[in-house]
């Protein structure tokens, strides 16, 4: 299939990456994971203890490209129309009109997401799945683009909610957001230590072209042998003993659902177009398949007596099946 990619936007990406520097220190990994997902329409995960600017690099995010934004700070009290909106009596009219919520963005935050309970997490799905919130009798579609991005903290699990499975599923990638190197951390310090800093970054892209990336990356092809690689990967997560898995097999409940093969496609084609390139690799698919798989693959409690992470398991299945197989 011959490719269509043109890499019109590739100069302004790049200038993303720049704009974005000039604020968030040491965190290229995780823009590189947003932009994935805001250019193939998957949701994002992130997990990382307090502190490390997951905040700050969405919101940024968001004003280089010119995006809606709106952080959520999910609690044991948020009720569902706290997030999509409610109805409300206007008292001049006598009639009862929509009152719209903070879900009416291009970019949400939910911060702490597994804080508050299942029906206001279920207020989030539909939005996430079907890009689309009911109020009253009154259904409104999301503006596009429209990209979740849930964080949770792995230090405190008192009084949280985790999330349903079906609903962790949901999302494209689990990025795990760990602490700066020694110098990015020294460079944090010293640009935070200096109270008259305050860089307003400059916005690099638009809605439209952000619709024309999506095309592009569209057009990025995948070789038939690649695709049969991502299902044999996919496929090793549920019948390991197949793959000579046997040390896997012992911890695994349940493997990936059909969202990871589509989401790790998708992914894939996105770092070819990143790398300028009009074809997929297989180190593409390597590169995403933890933050793809690993809120997918269920371990058993025998796992973790023996202290076996999900991202060991992935990272022998990556070793093990072989391309072509």
């Amino acid at each position: 299939m011959q490719s269509t990619t043109s890499f019109t936007y590739h100069t302004k990406i790049r200038e993303v990456f720049s704009e974005m520097s000039q604020v968030v220190v040491g965190q290229e990994r995780l823009l590189n994971r947003l932009l994935i997902g805001l250019f193939t329409g998957g949701h994002i995960l992130l997990e990382g203890v307090p502190g490390l600017a997951k905040t700050l690099t969405i919101n940024t995010l968001a004003k280089v490209l010119e995006l809606d934004f709106q952080r959520i700070q999910f609690t044991p009290d948020l009720l569902p129309a706290d997030l999509i909106g409610t109805m409300i009596f206007n008292q001049k009219t006598a009639e009862f009109e929509v009152k719209q919520g903070p879900i009416f963005a291009n970019l949400i935050l939910a911060d702490e997401v597994n804080r508050s309970p299942a029906k206001v997490q279920a207020a989030l799905l539909e939005a996430m799945q079907e890009k689309q919130v009911t109020i009253g009798e009154e259904t409104f579609v999301l503006d596009r683009p429209f990209l979740v991005l849930a964080t949770q903290n792995p230090v405190e699990q008192e009084g949280t909610y985790p999330l349903p499975e079906a609903q962790v599923d949901r999302f494209m990638m689990k990025v795990f957001v760990d602490y700066l190197s020694k110098d990015d951390e020294l460079e944090v310090m010293r640009r935070m230590s200096n109270m008259n800093f305050d860089y307003e970054v400059q916005p690099v892209l638009g809605k439209e072209e952000l619709v024309a990336i999506r095309n592009e990356i569209n057009g990025i092809t995948i070789s038939e042998t690649l695709e049969r690689y991502i299902i044999e990967l996919v496929f090793a997560t549920r019948r390991p003993l197949e793959y000579s898995l046997r040390d896997e097999a012992r911890y695994i409940q349940f493997g990936v659902s059909p969202r990871a093969s589509i989401n790790l496609n998708l992914a894939a084609k996105a770092l070819a177009y990143f790398d300028r390139r009009d074809y997929v690799l297989p180190e593409d698919i390597k590169e995403v398949a933890p933050d793809v798989f690993n809120h997918r693959i269920m371990l058993n409690y025998e796992a973790e007596a023996d202290g076996v992470t999900t991202l060991q398991i992935i990272d022998s299945i990556l070793r093990k099946v072989a391309i072509g197989r």
